[in-house]
């Protein structure tokens, strides 16, 4: 029987109250009943709209189908088709801008939970016994792979299909990129990342870590020296940016990229981390994206007592998901909208003891279409703080271009590439935030799916 409620079937999560103390998951997922439920929600539209709103290409209305009959494994086998890492896509993509934005039950009532079905798919996939992979005949190409992120991982896994011998590089000591050192074990429990890279290594994926490159060797040196065929650069946008404000040197003043990365890589939240990390009892944290949800929810459950996001526009320009954004204000993060820092101050210690800021109105639009926050006049106040967070944007790290050779770049940093993810030197491909700049997951796991093709072809027409 088809499913006509107009609302989607709810998903359990832990109670603000108790989840705001520590770092356990918020979402609980769906039972099997109702995943089947929700699935039956499905209208199985002929034309697959919330396909087309896919980066990665997922045969939606095929994977519910299955759900909806209870066939979870042939739902896996769809998804797994196209996609590389459904277990962190159906916790942090950004669905409802994408596949669910498209979902014809959206237009009387919610849309199918598409992100919710994925996810218990791949939960489900991941708590049954490990069968060995089938390998790959080898199609005698080598590939190296630059970064563990997202886009790396996509590019790797299509790789892997198609036969190929893919080594892959990672700078630091764990591989996953920002699905490890970014988004908080909260979102995403890490456990999730691990075993869809052990997955890839089960297909053959061999991972290096503790290898910079472009330090330990460079892109020249995976040519020339190790024989490489080609080479996917999908090194992200790891370099954090500042507002140049009087006052950001002080101690206690982070970028939200090394706070983060403290608490997610290094674990500063456990009791007896090597590497505590001061957070105090007022924390500021500068913009409204995913980032600064993500930092102002670890400040709250490293024991801040208060938390504060300051944002320079309306609630209604928030970039960040409307469901972080739920989960914080259930957990008492404070916002502060139209409100803009000027100056971070400090005592004689140099440590942080507030923020000056101004409040701000929204004026004429500007080149991406949100109206422009203007500063009103004699509007300053200060806000008390012992911890100031910036999350507002990161760049691609330079070291990859400024030790290759013949490799354009913008003059924001993004490596230029095609839309197949193909760059001005032969045999070297890129995507992801390497080349656009920060965006989502999926958008970087579509590019790195994309490059591999491109890569393919390319070694293949070599031979």
């Amino acid at each position: 029987m088809p499913n006509l409620n107009v609302n989607k079937t709810p998903m359990a999560v832990r109670d603000p109250l108790e989840r705001g103390r520590d770092f356990g998951e918020v979402a609980q997922g769906y039972t099997a009943q109702q995943a089947m439920e929700e699935a039956a929600r499905c209208l199985q539209c002929k034309h697959k709209p919330c396909t087309g709103g896919c980066p990665v290409q997922v045969d939606i209305p095929a994977f519910i189908r299955l759900v909806a009959e209870g066939d979870f494994a042939g739902a896996y086998e769809v998804i797994a088709r196209a996609s590389s890492l459904p277990a962190v896509c159906g916790r942090v993509c950004p669905q409802e801008n994408q596949c669910e934005k498209h979902c014809v039950r959206g237009v009387k009532g919610e849309p199918v939970a598409i992100g919710r079905l994925e996810r218990f798919v791949a939960d489900w996939h991941n708590s049954q016994p490990i069968h060995p992979a089938q390998p790959v005949p080898s199609n005698g190409h080598r590939a190296a792979v630059i970064g563990s992120g997202p886009a790396g991982l996509a590019c790797a896994g299509e790789l892997l299909k198609k036969g190929c011998d893919v080594t892959l590089f990672e700078a630091l000591h764990t591989p996953g990129g920002v699905l490890v050192y970014g988004i908080p074990e909260f979102r995403l429990p890490k456990k999730i990342v691990e075993q869809e890279i052990a997955l890839l290594k089960s297909r053959g994926l061999k991972v290096m870590t503790n290898m910079v490159i472009g330090k330990v060797l460079s892109i020249d040196d995976l040519l020339d020296e190790q024989g490489f065929d080609a080479v996917f650069v999908g090194t992200g946008a790891g370099l954090p940016r500042f507002m140049n404000i009087p006052g950001e040197n002080l101690g206690g003043v982070y970028s939200a990229n090394e706070f983060l990365t403290r608490v997610n890589l290094m674990k500063a939240y456990l009791p007896n981390s090597v590497t505590p990390i001061r957070c105090g009892k007022r924390v500021v944290v500068v913009g409204g994206g995913n980032v600064a949800m993500d930092a102002a929810r670890c400040a709250l459950r490293l024991g801040a007592q208060e938390v504060s996001v300051v944002y320079r526009r309306s609630a209604e320009e928030l970039p960040a998901r409307a469901e972080e954004v739920e989960h914080a204000m259930e957990e008492g993060i404070r916002f502060c909208f139209l409100t803009n820092p000027v100056e971070i101050l400090g005592d004689e210690n140099r440590l942080v003891t507030g923020i000056r800021c101004v409040e701000m109105e929204l004026g004429e639009p500007d080149t991406s279409g949100r109206r422009r926050p203007v500063e009103k006049t004699d509007s300053d106040f200060i806000l008390r703080a012992d911890t100031v967070i910036m999350a507002i944007g990161t760049s691609p790290n330079p070291l990859i271009k400024s030790t290759t050779e013949g490799l354009e770049t913008q003059r924001w940093g993004g490596i230029v590439a095609d839309e197949w993810g193909a760059t001005s030197r032969q045999g070297v491909f890129a995507g992801g935030d390497a080349v656009t700049g920060a965006a989502t997951v999926i958008l970087a796991m579509g590019a790195g799916k994309k490059a591999a093709a491109a890569m393919d072809e390319y070694m293949r027409s070599k031979t």
